[in-house]
């Protein structure tokens, strides 16, 4: 059922139709207290519902299908950039007319949060960084883009099924799942095309993270795509880094225990944030 969610359609700043999904119970558009949360590459927004829910009472969870992914349609491999893909979060704040949100997302969400907050810091109020990708070192980004660029040729020759079949072994248990879950919704074309993101770079090292200075959570990943020593890395780098007491598991296993290991983490540290200010009053 999806009586607590509103659909919204909205477009990117270069005009492509995007989708994303609002959870909140009292179906209202927000312009303040936002949670925008990204899903990984090869799900969509229909992996994080069972997490937005458990979020939602004090905070508007907006789940956007990143350009390529779900509902948000795109076969074009020229507009699958890391620079596109933080502006379609600001176009979205834009379209709800936000100043700000917290912004967070797993695996690809999280390298887009990250560039959402480099990229446009005023707009960004916290950062939720779960299962942070390894940012690769020259010879390590040639290999991946090798392996991107070959993904997309399963897709276009062999269909989504068979495209993902030597891959998801190798991830984590509830990734694997919903990737899985994902396949049935997802079109190949955009699938393939949103590969073509192994062809830019998102940043050149861990360094350049540095900059981030609004509160972030991090939530540690557990395999080599999703490497634990990043998130440590990023807790002793960033100003305001935070770990996270949880972290993924063999344990989670589907979008239901990802939401239940998480959520009170998340709740926790959405909770400690400072306050919104509130509107002056004008003079009487």
């Amino acid at each position: 059922m999806r009586t607590d969610i509103i659909d919204i359609t909205y477009s990117g700043p270069d005009g492509w139709p995007l989708f994303a999904a609002l959870v909140d119970p009292y179906r209202r558009l927000p312009t303040a207290n936002v949670v925008v949360l990204m899903h990984g590459g090869g799900p969509d927004h229909q992996s994080l519902i069972p997490l937005a829910r458990q979020l939602c009472d004090r905070h508007a969870v907006l789940l956007p299908d990143v350009r390529g992914y779900g509902r948000s349609l795109c076969s074009e491999e020229a507009k699958h950039t890391w620079a596109s893909y933080a502006a379609d979060v600001i176009a979205l704040l834009d379209h709800l007319k936000a100043d700000s949100a917290i912004v967070g997302g797993a695996g690809l969400g999280a390298t887009i949060t990250l560039r959402t907050a480099l990229a446009h810091r005023e707009r960004v109020r916290a950062a939720i960084l779960i299962s942070v990708e390894d940012i690769e070192d020259d010879e390590a980004k040639v290999a991946e883009t090798a392996f991107m660029r070959e993904f997309a040729a399963r897709v276009r020759e062999e269909g989504l099924y068979a495209a993902w079949a030597p891959i998801l072994p190798n991830l984590a248990p509830v990734i694997r799942e919903m990737v899985h879950d994902a396949i049935p919704r997802s079109n190949a074309a955009s699938i393939a095309a949103a590969a073509a993101i192994g062809d830019d770079r998102a940043f050149r090292g861990v360094s350049e993270l540095a900059a981030i200075a609004m509160p972030t959570l991090i939530i540690p990943g557990m395999d080599e795509r999703h490497p634990q020593a990043l998130a440590e890395q990023l807790v002793d780098l960033l100003p305001h880094g935070k770990l996270a007491a949880a972290a993924m598991s063999d344990a989670i296993v589907t979008a239901e225990d990802f939401a239940r290991c998480l959520a009170p983490g998340i709740r926790e540290f959405l909770n400690e944030l400072p306050p919104l200010p509130t509107a002056s009053a004008g003079p009487d």
